[in-house]
């Protein structure tokens, strides 16, 4: 007797390079702090009122997140006064294209 077709084949698997991508850049803040960040350096207090809403401890969570994965850079400009500053790597302006077509096609295709 000849199997059943979901038998034969596989099931259809994600992409483990997209799955790994979602669930970073799907992380509450971490897209938008990138977004943020397109335009150019900021500090702390820039980018929690550019993002709104999250609280120091988290955004501070996230900054380190996005600078350990390469994403972020953080630098120490040693004043006075002391300021630290956040820009995005060469691999987090690789992003920018893609964040810029989500960017895009959130616009056309999902409700405000």
């Amino acid at each position: 007797m000849p199997q059943a077709r979901d038998e034969i084949h596989e099931p259809r698997m994600c992409d483990a390079a997209l799955a790994r991508a979602f669930e970073f850049l799907g992380k509450r803040w971490n897209g938008m702090i990138l977004g943020t960040l397109i335009t150019g350096p900021a500090g702390f207090s820039e980018l929690r009122r550019a993002v709104g809403g999250v609280s120091d401890s988290v955004l501070s969570e996230r900054l380190t997140e996005l600078a350990r994965a390469g994403l972020v850079r953080r630098d120490v400009h040693t004043g006075p006064p002391v300021a630290v500053e956040y820009q995005l790597t060469p691999a987090g302006q690789a992003l920018l294209p893609a964040l810029h077509e989500l960017t895009r096609w959130a616009a056309e295709n999902l409700p405000a």
